[in-house]
């Protein structure tokens, strides 16, 4: 694991936001993991400025997301399918029929888990997943005691999530559906590269636990630390109780692969 600092929350998704256009550009047809929340849309403006910019082409990905909310339609506004077509599919020329969430209204989720797995896998695999951290430790709906080898699957989020996800159901924690379709911890692991991007104060307790802390089920996003290539990009205040700030600088500085980042 490798841990980005950038001086503010704007540098942090700029960054993460080339990141992904350069390995777009290294591979038109990148399979790409995908997240919501409001830390990604400054990453989802970025790309779609690169693609207007810079010509940065996703005709040729394909994406699939972290997660849906169980009983939610598609077309309803607060979907993620919608944030999707909202913040980055109705921006870019990606194709939406290679654009892939789960169907949170799926007779059998079971059934519907089975098939976005197999989807994965008839894809190749995901090349790069993209990936944001909950209050209580957790990527994509993995709440804290998710099994660190777990499938996609059906989840019951915590009181912490509801309310961290109020925003869309018009502040209210009780509006919020209480269950959603999930990438597993195991499935998350298995791609080839994780890029995880954190900002702001309060989530500098949460991170400090993830990235040097224990492995542990109660903090699922601690199972990235055994990921053999993820990159934790965070900015100053979210990095704030890291202890080894000091040469996760050095890392910024010394490795090869930044060298083309530092200017911004």
């Amino acid at each position: 694991m490798e841990i980005i600092l950038q001086p503010d929350a704007a540098a942090a998704a700029l960054l993460v936001a080339r990141v992904i256009a350069r390995e777009i550009r290294r591979k038109p047809n990148l399979v790409l993991g995908l997240a919501t929340g409001r830390t990604m849309e400054a990453v989802y403006a970025h790309l779609a400025r690169l693609h207007r910019a810079e010509g940065v082409s996703f005709a040729a990905c394909r994406t699939f997301n972290l997660d849906e909310y169980i009983g939610l339609p598609p077309e309803h506004p607060a979907s993620y399918r919608q944030y999707m077509n909202r913040h980055l599919f109705s921006k870019v020329d990606i194709d939406l029929k290679n654009t892939h969430l789960p169907d949170g209204t799926a007779p059998d989720l079971q059934a519907e888990c089975l098939r976005y797995e197999r989807w994965i896998v008839e894809c190749g695999g995901i090349d790069l997943q993209l990936l944001g951290i909950g209050r209580a430790g957790h990527i994509g709906f993995n709440e804290p005691m998710s099994a660190l080898r777990s499938r996609t699957r059906d989840k019951t989020l915590m009181r912490s999530t509801l309310e961290q996800n109020a925003a869309m159901f018009g502040g209210e924690p009780d509006q919020v559906p209480h269950r959603a379709i999930t990438m597993g911890v195991g499935t998350i692991l298995e791609s080839r590269r994780c890029l995880l991007l954190a900002t702001g104060q309060e989530k500098a307790d949460i991170i400090a636990k993830a990235l040097e802390g224990p492995i542990t089920s109660r903090v699922t996003a601690s199972a990235l630390q055994l990921h053999p290539h993820c990159t934790v990009v965070v900015d100053h205040a979210a990095a704030a109780h890291l202890e080894e700030v000091e040469y996760y600088r050095w890392i910024f500085e010394s490795e090869p692969e930044w060298h083309n980042f530092k200017e911004n």
